[in-house]
């Protein structure tokens, strides 16, 4: 059942390179299988217990025992919602994807296997395994951005492929960690849930540490950050989509899953200082933001900001805090893709992201008018207006980690002021005003080019409306996660150890 999610792009990889060439029958093939493994993750959904905190669908087969690895798929409250996100946007990239794109074959089975290891690490519940898939989508993203990328793509792309290797590297290290000095022999996530707490507190620390390190570079945390504005500049719009929309949220899935899960005395004697790093993030991804006039780098830079209340609300580990982080990866995942997209647009339409190039966009007659609505709806979303999912995920991680971290929430509450602020000077400069001769007589955007951008921009507003129908699949396995870790910091006050 949750095989489809890997087996599926892997066959629509093989069948686009199979059967006779042809850059509209790459495209279609991409299309159906992504299409279908949406559709499947939907079915799912049905099928899936919301008040079973636990995981469903459970797949376990012995592979090589001499490694202790097996393969084992699960699906809970955490990863279900990412998984339904990486399928909804797989759809978009592939959608707005030129036609003509160069080397079609290879593209298109490339975005297929980034969707394959992305699904399989969502699923995995084998430390290993997770990290096979975890390496896998390096490879396929690392391509898309030196070939298909801009100018400096091979710079960007070398960036990208040395700072994730270093990431992975730190977590394959914490992992053999992990096993080793717990004794179990495996890489099963269930037995060395419960052997991890045995440990002692040391050890624990480095462990941890290590897991922080390696998942902070992949959100990406300050100073790890560098590579992704480099990376989002170069890349094309659909792989921005994706690489924003989805690949960061590894990151942040990785530290609650397998830092706080295994680690959790830990990572509550780690939290005062995560939370600090949280507002160092916030804060110093706005503030650049502020100073950009790229259009693309600005909204890379929001991500950097964004990305960081998940780990304030993942910090305080509240059964609010937690439940919020879900809803701040997919609220941001659904916001990205929205700005990547428009961005894109009026790149192709009018030759240029610089604010100091563009003026007037929102003319009604001359410029790009539904294309501009779309975008100060995106941009008051990542601004937490109220009305749309980005202000429900944001309140819920202030008021959720406030209680813990009061300094802390009110200095990432500035950074929600910030947001505001770099927001309103793009869409001032780029879309208000007389429409400046340098980009007159626009081409026309066709329908084709808006159906991604205003699917998300109705499910922004939906989920915003009715944020029940998002926070219910996760709300029982953030509770149960956030009670062990309460347990356990309370049994270690009562029995210290070293």
């Amino acid at each position: 059942m949750l095989s489809a999610f890997i087996c599926l792009p892997v066959l629509g990889a093989v069948l686009i390179w199979v059967l006779p060439s042809g850059e509209m029958r790459s495209r279609y093939i991409a299309l159906a299988v992504t299409a279908a493994t949406f559709i499947w993750s939907i079915v799912l959904g049905f099928r899936f217990d919301p008040g079973d905190g636990a995981f469903q669908f459970q797949e376990a087969l012995p592979w090589i025992d001499a490694l202790g690895l097996s393969y084992r798929l699960g699906v809970d409250g955490l990863s279900f919602p990412l998984l339904v996100l990486n399928g909804l946007l797989t759809c978009v990239a592939l959608y707005s994807t030129n036609n003509q794109v160069a080397r079609s074959r290879f593209y298109y089975s490339l975005i297929l296997l980034l969707n394959t290891g992305v699904a399989g690490a969502f699923l995995s519940q084998d430390l290993l395994l997770f990290f096979l898939f975890y390496e896998l989508e390096l490879i396929p993203l690392y391509l898309l951005i030196a070939i298909w990328g801009g100018a400096r793509r091979g710079y960007a792309a070398t960036k990208f492929l040395i700072y994730t290797a270093i990431s992975g590297i730190l977590i394959l290290a914490a992992f053999l960690g992990l096993v080793l000095l717990s004794g179990t022999g495996s890489f099963a996530y269930e037995p060395l849930r419960t052997a991890a707490l045995s440990l002692p507190l040391t050890a624990q620390f480095i462990l941890l540490g290590a897991i922080v390190v390696g998942f902070g570079i992949k959100i990406p945390l300050v100073p790890f950050h560098t590579w992704l504005p480099d990376a989002h500049v170069e890349a094309s719009t659909p792989v921005s989509v994706l690489l924003a929309g989805v690949l960061l949220k590894l990151g942040t899935y990785g530290l609650l899953r397998f830092g706080m899960d295994l680690l959790p005395e830990a990572w509550a004697a780690f939290a005062p200082w995560l939370a600090t790093w949280a507002v160092v993030s916030v804060l110093y991804g706005a503030s650049c933001a502020i100073a950009q006039t790229d259009m693309k780098k600005m909204v890379a830079y929001s991500s950097i900001g964004h990305m960081g209340y998940v780990l304030l609300a993942a910090a305080a580990a509240t059964p609010l805090s937690i439940l919020a982080t879900v809803l701040q990866m997919i609220s941001h995942g659904l916001i990205s893709a929205l700005l990547f997209l428009l961005v894109g647009v009026v790149y192709e339409k009018a030759g240029s992201r610089d604010t100091q190039v563009l003026r007037g966009l929102l003319n009604p007659e001359r410029g790009l008018p539904v294309i501009g609505s779309l975008m100060i709806l995106g941009v008051m979303a990542s601004a937490g207006i109220p009305g749309m999912v980005g202000f429900v995920a944001e309140f819920l991680v202030f008021r959720g980690s406030f209680p813990v971290f009061p300094t802390q929430t009110l200095l990432s509450m500035v950074g929600t002021g910030l947001t505001a602020v770099y927001f309103l000077l793009l869409v001032n400069r780029a879309f208000f005003g007389r429409l400046s001769p340098q980009v007159e007589n626009l081409p026309k955007v066709y329908w084709s080019d808006r159906i991604p951008a205003i699917a998300l921009a109705i499910l922004i507003v939906v989920l915003g409306i009715q944020p029940s129908w998002m926070a219910r699949w996760s709300e029982r396995t953030t509770t149960a996660m956030v009670n062990n870790v309460e347990a356990i910091a309370h049994l270690a006050v009562k029995n210290p150890r070293s």
